[in-house]
This record gives C-alpha cells, structure tokens and sequence, in this order.
C-alpha cells in the first residue's frame, strides 16, 4: 500500500511587505487559479481584493528567500494550483494523487467571506503565504513533527509582515505545538543564532529522517528542551521591560495629569480674589463726574 500523502491543515486565524527579489536559483513553476463557484460571496471578495497571478507569484518568491540559500537544494514543485471552494476551515496544501510535485493550496471561500472587510487583504495574504510554505519546504521524508513543520509555515508569515493582530509569543504548553506558538519560538532561534537559523532547520529536514536528540544537538549543540527554556526566560524577562516601561509611562502620565490640576486649581484662585476696593481719590472722582 503506497504511503499516504500528508495534508497540512491551517485552523482558523484572526501591509503586505514590498515585493520580494526573486531567488537566483528560482524554478518556474506553473501557476493556476481554480474557482469552484464563481458566484459565492468569498470568490467575488477574492477577486476584487487580490491580483491572483502576482500575490501568488510574491508568495513563491517570498519562501524561496526566507528558506534556501543560493547554494540550497529546492525541492522539485512544477506547479501550485490555489483552488478557492467553499469547505469547513481555513486551507489546506496537498499534493496530486498522480504527482506529489505538483501542489494544490485549497483556499475556504466561506472563510474568505467571514473576515471583516478591514483586515481581509492581510489575512488573505497570510493564509497564502503560509500554505505556499507548504509547497516548498523539506519534511524530513515525512517524519517532522507537524507543529514544526506548521511552525516554519507561520515563520514565514510573521517574517512577511502578515500576522494577525491576535498572535502572541506563548511558552506554555511543548515547543512544537505549531503554527504561531512554534513560529515565534523559530523566531528566537533565528534571533539568538543568527540570520539562517531557521533555513538550516528546513536545509536539515531535507536529507534524512527526524531524530530529535541528534537533529538539534547538530544545528545548535543542545537539546531542544533546554532552548524551549531559554525561550520562555527571554519572554518572561521581555514582558517584565515590557510592563516596566508601561509603569514608567503611567507613573508620567499620573504626574503630568496631577500638574495639570495644579495650574488649573491656581487660575481658579486668581480669578476669584476680589478687586481691590477704590480709593478715596477714585470715589470721588467718579462722584464730581456722575453730577456733571
């Protein structure tokens, strides 16, 4: 019985950046769009909102740059077909049954309707170039755990510019949870070791099957368990700058508001002292000019 082909799901989720250089070592796929019902209120959103032949084309770009060196082996995908249809969910990248070269990204037109009108550029933009990661990126023959591989999707993503206003760095729970849990973690590695970090974990996923011990000790010579630690102190210690400067603003805020009353309650004063009473010389001036 043949191996099945993984089918990588994206759950529901909450300015797109300048377009990217192409890679050097780019292969050209085909690139299809394929509407299911052209009259649902999702497909029109869709084609109103996006160009489909260039954000599909940007996305590819965008991968390819973040993923692979111009020395990088890249995976052989011939072409990508964007299918918008109504289903459940979000989207999802596959392979065909006769071809797992050529990749299928199934996009919700009933997702695409339920986004509100302000955010639905970026988050059609988001979803794209997540499941576009999808059509690219190596598996370790299958063997990944499939928060990492979704981790790296939404890596992408945050390092494209597309994140929804609702995702935030989290440390509880394992490190390969997926998605933006995991894709933040990625994040800090890529910080932390340098620029390339998160490519060489796509670079080492392409030879040979997953053994974590062995996988994480080679890219950065210890265990993933103790970096996942690493990680949650650095978040900790960035919440406690984060909250200390909020206190510290507060606290000016709080003394400006205060020296604001000030000012306010001495102008009061000043204007309710009464008016100094006449003299005898201006009472009787007024007197001698009010007989005339």
């Amino acid at each position: 019985m043949p191996p099945t082909r993984p089918q990588y799901f994206q759950v529901p989720i909450s300015p797109a950046v300048s377009r990217p250089k192409p890679h050097p070592k780019a292969p050209k796929p085909l690139l299809r769009l394929e509407l299911r019902d052209l009259s649902t209120e999702g497909a029109r959103a869709f084609l109103s909102t996006l160009d489909a032949g260039i954000i599909v084309d940007e996305a590819v770009q965008a991968v390819l740059n973040l993923l692979y060196s111009p020395h990088s082996r890249i995976p052989p995908t011939r072409s990508v077909t964007l299918i918008l249809r109504a289903m459940p969910g979000v989207a999802y990248t596959t392979g065909k049954d006769i071809d797992d070269d050529h990749k299928e990204i199934h996009f919700s037109t009933d997702y695409i309707a339920s986004i509100p009108l302000q955010r639905r550029k970026k988050e059609m933009l988001g979803v794209i170039c997540h499941e576009m990661v999808h059509c690219w990126q190596w598996n370790a023959h299958g063997t990944a755990p499939g928060g990492l591989i979704e981790g790296i999707a939404d890596w992408v993503r945050l390092r494209c510019g597309l994140v929804p206003s609702h995702w935030k760095r989290e440390t509880d729970g394992d490190w390969d949870a997926g998605y933006q849990h995991t894709g933040y973690f990625l994040d800090y590695l890529e910080k932390r070791f340098g620029d390339g970090s998160v490519m060489a974990i796509n670079e080492r996923l392409r030879g040979k099957k997953y053994h974590e011990k062995e996988f994480w000790r080679g890219l950065f010579g210890c265990d993933i368990e103790n970096l996942w630690k690493e990680y949650g102190k650095n978040v900790e210690d960035c919440n406690t700058e984060d909250d200390n400067k909020d206190a510290t603003t507060e606290e000016k805020e709080e003394k400006k508001e205060e020296q604001e009353e000030k000012e306010k309650e001495e102008e009061g004063e000043g204007e309710d002292e009464e008016e100094p009473a006449p003299s005898d010389e201006t009472a009787s001036a007024d007197e001698s000019a009010a007989s005339q």
